[in-house]
């Protein structure tokens, strides 16, 4: 039978983005790896985890060569034992161990566990060892490309777990509102590997289907989006030749509401209307101009709540709400300094919208991959 496996996160250790730890190879090496399900590769750093002479690694002639918004890595394949607990252990898992890392990709983690669909997590074929010759970005993405199975899809296959995965989280920087940041509860959650809706522990009523259209990223079809009262700003079509297979992504990767930035100005006007200082405060203690402000400033209950329209399970619309104790981060760099966590793309991601961890952080969110003639759907209920 399937298990699952609840295992505790925190995002203290890559400065908001959150971390759980896999055991890798015979030597048991522990290693903090991102949890992201805006990438499908399964990789650690080599100054972590070296493959030579472990009893449970075979080298490869497979590499990998992953680009992220923030950053890049190129990792040599291998074939190994991964671990989460006692009762998911696998052998013979994908893996690639980074020898080249663009912009400290991983923080202060040392690696990456991608819960997406199998066309993210490309691969190339190449010519001898990728460990042994560790080439370099350019002769990669030149070689024949080959089909890797994602570490999820593995799990998945061999029977160890469902197709299923949920996070239970708080926030989406970390909280620095008291003197042990890694201790605070706010900054600390759930994974929970293949299982969701059984843990309800954690969420009470019923769930808010999302589709998912797409086996690529977890794409939904973002409609409309409203500020409080105010009238339903829409969210425009894709436009010709974009390479995004929706209008939204649901990504726990991004700690923002990275928005289309049209619908942010319409978003900007709608708060307008409600107090003239709001668009301001929004704009200038955000994410993009990484200031803060002093919190006293921001008195939440006078902010509205923003309401997302994206397409339901069975075709028809349905609400997902982000309050202002989640868009507006407080406590944030230091204990006092609020950050808004909404801001606009700048006109840079072809007509695409990333609805991230502050959409997560109101909910108790499941990803399940079974739903929706497979291509999955993401379920919302409230958290306890």
């Amino acid at each position: 039978m399937p298990n699952i496996v609840r295992i505790p996160i925190t995002n203290t250790i890559n400065d908001g983005d959150y971390t759980a730890e896999i055991i890798v190879g015979a030597k048991k090496t522990k290693v903090a790896v991102v949890l992201d399900t805006g990438s499908s590769s399964l990789a650690v750093e080599s100054k972590i985890f070296d493959p030579t002479g472990d009893a449970a690694t075979k080298t490869t002639n497979v590499a990998q060569a992953i680009p992220y918004g923030s950053g890049s890595w190129v990792g040599a394949v291998v074939d190994t034992q991964v671990a989460l607990s006692d009762a998911v252990t696998l052998s013979n898992v994908n893996l690639s161990v980074v020898y080249t890392e663009l912009r400290g990709v991983f923080g202060g983690a040392h690696g990456i566990f991608g819960l997406a669909y199998q066309p993210l997590n490309s691969s190339y074929l190449m010519p001898a060892n990728t460990w042994t010759n560790k080439y370099p970005h350019a002769r990669v993405v030149s070689g024949e490309e080959h089909d890797l199975d994602p570490y999820f899809d593995q799990l998945e296959n061999a029977g160890i777990v469902s197709n299923i995965f949920a996070f239970r989280t708080k926030r989406s920087m970390v909280s620095h509102a008291t003197d042990d940041p890694a201790g605070d509860p706010l900054n600390q959650g759930y994974f929970l590997l293949g299982g969701g809706p059984e843990a309800d522990d954690l969420y009470s009523g019923a769930f808010v289907d999302v589709a998912i259209l797409h086996d690529k990223w977890y794409s939904a079809n973002l409609i409309a989006a409203r500020v409080g009262d105010q009238a339903p700003v829409k969210a425009l079509p894709l436009p010709p030749g974009s390479n995004w297979d929706a209008t939204s992504v649901i990504d726990n990767g991004t700690n923002s509401l990275f928005l289309d930035q049209t619908l942010f100005d319409g978003l900007m006007t709608a708060f307008g209307k409600i107090d003239p200082s709001f668009p301001d405060l929004l704009r200038q203690y955000s994410q993009n101009s990484a200031q803060t402000c002093d919190q006293g400033q921001i008195d939440l209950a006078k902010w509205p709540p923003i309401t997302f329209t994206l397409q339901g399970i069975d075709g028809s619309p349905c609400d997902l709400t982000v309050g202002p104790k989640s868009y507006w981060q407080f406590d944030v760099t230091q204990k006092g300094r609020a950050m808004a966590c909404i801001v606009g793309d700048g006109n840079s991601s072809g007509g695409e919208s990333i609805l991230g961890l502050p959409l997560l952080a109101e909910y108790y969110t499941v990803f399940d991959r079974n739903l929706n003639g497979g291509r999955g759907a993401v379920r919302f209920a409230k958290p306890k």
